[in-house]
């Protein structure tokens, strides 16, 4: 998807086709700048070698529905890496590599993690936590599927709109705090990259099912004061630029 200046692409993170049009996009594009779908926390675990320990200190800060939900959702998500052969993230560290590779530099636009936890922490309530477990069990153990598509490929707009809204309905305030929230964060970063850098060439690299919500909220602020988002941004994270 193309608007102005930016060029966004939507990924799965455990899908080894991503990694191909990760690598193909920066080098074909030749972006000025790539955007991720990362904070420093996550861009610290993904690319680090050593495993960070579970420390009582980091639950009591996000609490421990968050830091539950964490653990499921990580566990789940390396369950089925392992069974499509690609570790989860593996498209970001390949978005890291190419562009340290030819020079370019990076942006960071997600939310930090600690804020996404702890608004679950807050948020999340035991009906959906209890949701979320049985899924888990039904799709990891049972292998049952709620929908049929390859994990090895990047689902299509039509089921990821699916899964989208079944999202809404099962998990209303997962949906506000993960999917909602973080698209607002990321698109109003985006917009003070895209007004501060308008002759640059950007490309954003975020998760399926993030880019249309991600653009729409672009194309609505793109013309508000700048101050607007120097505010509202520095309540959540600043962006970060990193070319190490």
């Amino acid at each position: 998807m193309k608007y102005k200046n930016l060029t966004i692409i939507g990924t799965s993170h455990i899908a080894k086709q991503s990694l191909d049009e990760v690598k193909k996009a920066i080098e074909d594009e030749k972006p000025d700048l790539v955007a991720l779908e990362l904070d420093k926390r996550r861009l610290y675990a993904l690319m680090s070698k050593k495993k960070e320990k579970i420390r009582l200190y980091n639950i009591f800060r996000i609490g421990i529905k968050g830091f539950i939900f964490s653990l499921i959702g990580a566990w789940a998500e390396k369950k089925l890496g392992e069974y499509v052969g690609v570790s989860p993230g593996s498209e970001m560290k390949q978005a890291v590599r190419t562009a340290r590779k030819n020079n370019i530099k990076l942006a960071l636009i997600d939310q930090d993690i600690e804020i996404t936890l702890k608004r679950l922490s807050k948020t999340l309530t035991w009906k959906e936590k209890w949701n979320f477990i049985v899924d888990i069990i039904k799709a990891v153990i049972f292998r049952k599927k709620e929908v049929d598509f390859d994990l090895r490929t990047v689902p299509s707009k039509k089921i990821i709109k699916k899964l989208i809204n079944k999202v809404k309905k099962r998990y209303p305030n997962i949906y506000n705090v993960l999917v909602k929230e973080r698209n607002d964060v990321m698109a109003k970063n985006l917009v003070k990259l895209m007004k501060a850098k308008e002759d640059r060439k950007i490309l954003a690299i975020v998760g399926a099912g993030h880019e249309d919500e991600i653009i729409d909220i672009i194309k609505k602020s793109i013309n508000k004061v700048d101050i607007t988002y120097s505010v509202t941004i520095g309540k959540t994270q600043n962006i970060i630029y990193n070319n190490n």
